[in-house]
């Protein structure tokens, strides 16, 4: 498997949900993956207030902030600015197959719905659909009113995954970073991406 078959799109949006991206970002570096972050502006909001991490507005100097909160590879990291129209995910014969929205505000759900494409994020998830790729969207809002919820189906009727995000509790959790690893085993499962976050229903390895 070459690099750029191992690659991935991932963007972090304004809902609440940090620690899943976090997490998420984490466990794809940890699979040897080439991650193209993005973040939108209210996401660094989130970030700050959920995780009390505060990205610089720079995507370098972003990347650096979170090279050293993760402790993880500079090299498998490129963040995108929100206006690089240069980056390889705004473009169908460059952009990685698969890309996740962890977590997916309403606003951009409704975004990607209507294909409006105002930013990198929009543009990358536009990219996705288009070249028949596979994208998901861990939604976190509730309740979901019926615009949200015609927002999904339209999206879904187009093959895009929709995962919101509700763990589950049949693991027996014990911290909040149980539950956290619940989503994120699930998002790595449909992304085809070997992990042992949770023990799967019906292997009970519980003590």
């Amino acid at each position: 498997m070459t690099k750029h078959d191992k690659a991935i799109t991932l963007a972090f949006t304004g809902a609440s949900g940090a620690p899943y991206g976090l997490r998420l970002l984490e466990c794809l570096l940890a699979a040897d993956y080439q991650v193209y972050l993005m973040i939108s502006s209210a996401a660094r909001v989130v970030l700050a207030t959920e995780h009390e991490l505060k990205l610089p507005a720079g995507p370098e100097a972003a990347k650096q902030a979170l090279v050293k909160h993760l402790g993880c590879d500079s090299e498998k990291l490129m963040v995108c600015g929100k206006d690089d129209w240069f980056s390889p995910v705004a473009s169908g014969s460059a952009a990685p197959k698969q890309m996740v929205v962890c977590p997916c505000s309403a606003g951009s759900l409704a975004s990607i719905a209507h294909g409006l494409s105002d930013n990198l994020i929009e543009r990358a998830a536009d990219v996705v659909m288009k070249e028949r790729g596979q994208l998901l969207l861990v939604v976190r809002e509730t309740p979901f009113s019926t615009l949200h919820l015609e927002n999904m189906h339209k999206l879904s009727t187009m093959g895009v995954t929709i995962m919101p995000a509700a763990p589950g509790f049949y693991h027996q959790p014990k911290s909040i970073e149980d539950l956290v690893d619940f989503m994120v085993a699930r998002i790595l499962d449909h992304l085809g991406i070997e992990q042992g976050l949770v023990p799967r229903w019906g292997y009970d390895q519980r003590n």
